[in-house]
């Protein structure tokens, strides 16, 4: 059982703070990975929760490997995001406060795939032709669309 499930078993939907990572990934053509999330129905950037005594690389390596079957070969720390923009409420009604760890993959391999029941579809997308987004991956995507977080 994951640390958030142990949490959520004693907190129940009240607001947490939530640390993880998210990971950006370009396929050669310069286009994003994107998932098709099965809470919500929106296109989201494949991450997630840290787990206890990993560290943030790790998660985010563990995350990629679990949400699309890459493995992630080099990864470079983008930015630390936080505050009011990273907040999300999950449709059952869990609330979280988002500390994420953005990471680039700069080298990756295998072979695209849904692992978990988290996506119900992986796409590489242009930055300028993309659907939409999750509230999260919306602000990520914002901050480098202003040159905020450079790629």
């Amino acid at each position: 059982m994951s640390y958030i499930s142990e949490m959520r078993k004693k907190v129940g939907h009240d607001p947490i703070i939530y640390a993880g990572a998210t990971v950006l990934v370009f396929n050669e053509k310069g286009e994003l990975l994107l998932n098709l999330r099965s809470d919500t129905g929106d296109w989201g950037i494949p991450g997630g929760g840290k787990e206890l005594g990993e560290t943030l690389e790790e998660c985010a390596v563990r995350e990629l490997k679990e949400e699309t079957d890459l493995d992630a070969d080099a990864l470079e720390l983008m930015n630390v995001l936080s505050g009011g923009d990273y907040g999300f409420t999950y449709p059952n009604g869990d609330v979280v406060d988002c500390i994420i760890a953005l990471y680039r993959v700069r080298n990756y391999s295998g072979r695209l795939s849904i692992n978990d029941g988290e996506s119900t579809e992986l796409r590489f997308f242009p930055l300028e032709g993309l659907p939409e987004l999750e509230s999260r991956a919306k602000a990520i995507i914002d901050r480098i669309k202003s040159g905020e977080i450079k790629l």
